[in-house]
């Protein structure tokens, strides 16, 4: 869910909404299909990261599942059972701040994998592309995403040096 949620920017709320049936594969694509905020409709495309490791991660479901990242807790059901439900945002958080302790990086939220993938990607593709991957309706709202540091400041100044 992790290497999902980095390299596609996904928000939390809609890498917690998939299902088996949002995933698009084929051999050298793949796409995900998104309702995010207010019920806008939008495709993501697959790199191949995400779908190797999506690839993995869907073998492992049960066919019949009803969400891609189930919860542990599940929904008890009338037969003393449990069926399966999304894991919800804040349980994703909990999962992203286990790993980010486990490889000693502190602070980290499901939401800095979406700032990460926002910043990565301004470096390589135009503005309004990563916007539209994004599901922003303006580019002020992507633009939040691809400040730079100083170090890329720096480097930037440097490119027109005469030296």
């Amino acid at each position: 869910m992790i290497v999902v949620g980095c390299h596609t920017g996904l928000r939390s709320e809609e890498l917690c909404g998939l299902k088996p049936s949002h995933v698009k594969m084929a051999k050298r694509s793949g796409r995900l299909e998104v309702w995010g905020k207010r019920g806008k409709y939008r495709e993501v495309p697959l790199n191949a990261t995400a779908r190797e490791a999506l690839s993995e991660w869907m073998a492992e479901l049960p066919e019949d599942a009803p969400c891609l990242f189930p919860s542990r807790k599940g929904e008890k059901n009338g037969e003393g059972g449990r069926d399966p439900k999304p894991i919800t945002d804040r349980a994703f958080g909990y999962v992203v701040a286990k790993h980010a302790a486990l490889a000693k990086v502190e602070d980290v939220s499901p939401h800095d994998l979406r700032h990460r993938f926002g910043y990565e990607m301004a470096k390589r593709v135009p503005l309004h592309r990563l916007a539209q991957i994004m599901g922003h309706d303006s580019l002020d709202t992507t633009m939040v995403y691809v400040r730079g540091t100083q170090g890329d400041l720096q480097q930037a100044v440097e490119e027109i040096a005469w030296a």
